[in-house]
């Protein structure tokens, strides 16, 4: 049975609370809502998941391993034990533009094993950036993370299924939500690739129906080998994007 996560991005409760709505209006089947942690916004991933539980049964927040203090208590513990609380998503975190947040040496795989070590009953899982480095490097990451105990994995998006079929293959045997997120200007293209070393196919338009076409794709590419998707659809109205396809 193949599972949907659809990242919503808590720039404020108003606008969370209206993608919410529309989640629940036009598309029923999605109980799983992850929220990232974007510093720039006010509102932390815990605490936009403790709103989208009142829409959906399933939410992940995504934690900052570097936001933690690995001498400290956890201070988020009480927010991981809500009921709509399925799992957290761990990721290293990068350091805060403005130096205005505190910040740590912590590390995704430390804090994957502090989790398992103090909440063992909680889901963890773990990124996969297939841009970060070379093919080897990250699958030795990965299973480093498994090691530390890590449930599964979140993909960043990827935009060529030719690419998802050689990690698949590594991992097949593995709990894998592939991302998937909308590219619709080539300003954003050119982001992808220069910021994060994003890998397109060269059949790539900036349009909603490539976007659309390609997510689509990666559904059956899921279904078929019996694994999950997670929708990013940053900035793009969800309906548009989504509809027919969910």
């Amino acid at each position: 049975m193949t599972d949907i996560s659809l990242e919503l991005v808590p720039r404020n409760e108003h606008s969370l609370r209206k993608e919410l709505e529309l989640v629940r209006q036009h598309f029923p089947t999605v109980d799983r809502i992850n929220i990232p942690d974007i510093l720039r916004f006010d509102m932390r991933s815990w605490e936009g998941c403790a709103i989208a539980g009142e829409y959906v049964p399933k939410t992940i927040p995504h934690l900052r391993a570097i936001d933690f203090n690995p001498d400290a208590p956890l201070p988020i513990l009480d927010h991981l034990s809500r009921k709509s609380v399925e799992a957290v998503l761990i990721i290293n975190g990068d350091p805060p533009q403005d130096m205005k947040h505190t910040y740590y040496r912590t590390s995704s795989l430390e804090m994957i094993r502090r989790l398992k070590r103090e909440r063992p009953e909680l889901t963890v899982y773990a990124g996969i950036d297939p841009y970060r480095s070379g093919i080897k490097d990250e699958i030795d990451y990965m299973r480093a993370k498994q090691d530390a105990g890590a449930d599964g994995f979140f993909t960043q998006p990827f935009f060529d299924l030719r690419l998802m079929e050689i990690y698949q293959g590594f991992f097949n045997n593995t709990t894998i939500y592939w991302g998937v997120s909308p590219v619709l200007t080539d300003s954003s293209r050119s982001y992808w690739e220069n910021k994060n070393h994003a890998i397109f196919p060269r059949n790539f338009a900036a349009t909603l129906e490539w976007n659309r076409e390609f997510a689509r794709k990666t559904l059956e590419f899921a279904r078929s080998h019996d694994d999950n998707v997670y929708f990013m659809p940053i900035k793009t109205d969800i309906v548009q994007y989504l509809q027919g396809i969910l």
